[in-house]
């Protein structure tokens, strides 16, 4: 869901950009905080572990939100040869540090959201919105990047799963990444192929029923 499909609807619409805005900040602080943590001082020095939207919001990354309500924030920097536990280990760890967090927030919000549906008065109409919304848009964006599809941070995490042999063959993918994933965004849907939807939005709907509904 795009922000501009909701540009209808004020409320709605302020919800995604609050949803948006803390999912990406939450995001992109959790990579610079694993990557400090594991021995890299680059985040540090570069002022990212920081819970300030300013410093990690990605101009294209916001515009495909607001247009496709899929996207990214400004890329953490890290150096993997300062990781204490091994360079492809490292970019591992920092990588899937984004999503856990998302899905982690997801999951903290929970307890409003059933609270909320549970009759308690939250004050007025527009909160239990917002939680739905930080709920939803917080597993939306942890699910798009689990996508292993470089430069998503799926593909990080793969190359630190598989064996060293096959991961030096998997690099070689890297180059072609952005065109795929350009296409399954954008030229998959003029074809009347849904590719990101099936792998994207529909487990999203399905865990976001699972946490409110339970």
């Amino acid at each position: 869901m795009g922000l501009v499909s909701a540009s209808n609807n004020p409320a709605l619409f302020l919800a995604l950009i609050i949803a948006f805005i803390y999912a990406i900040t939450v995001h992109e602080f959790a990579h610079a905080y694993v990557g400090n943590l594991l021995g890299d001082q680059t985040p540090r020095t570069q002022g990212r572990i920081s819970l300030n939207p300013m410093r990690h919001l990605d101009p294209m990354g916001t515009l495909l939100l607001v247009v496709a309500g899929f996207g990214w924030g400004k890329p953490v920097l890290v150096n993997p040869h300062n990781f204490l536990c091994g360079a492809r280990k490292g970019m591992a760890y920092v990588a899937f540090a984004g999503p856990a967090s998302n899905l982690a927030s997801a999951a903290i919000l929970t307890p409003i959201a059933r609270s909320i549906m549970g009759g308690n008065d939250f004050g007025g109409e527009f909160f239990p919105l917002l939680i739905f919304m930080l709920i939803q848009v917080n597993i939306l964006l942890a699910l798009f990047n689990m996508i292993p599809i470089p430069p998503l941070d799926g593909f990080s995490v793969l190359l630190g799963i598989v064996d060293r042999s096959t991961a030096i063959q998997l690099e070689s993918f890297r180059r072609h990444g952005p065109i795929l994933l350009i296409a399954l965004l954008f030229i998959g849907p003029l074809l009347g192929i849904n590719f990101i939807g099936q792998l994207v939005g529909q487990p999203t709907a399905v865990l976001v029923d699972i946490l409110i509904n339970g």
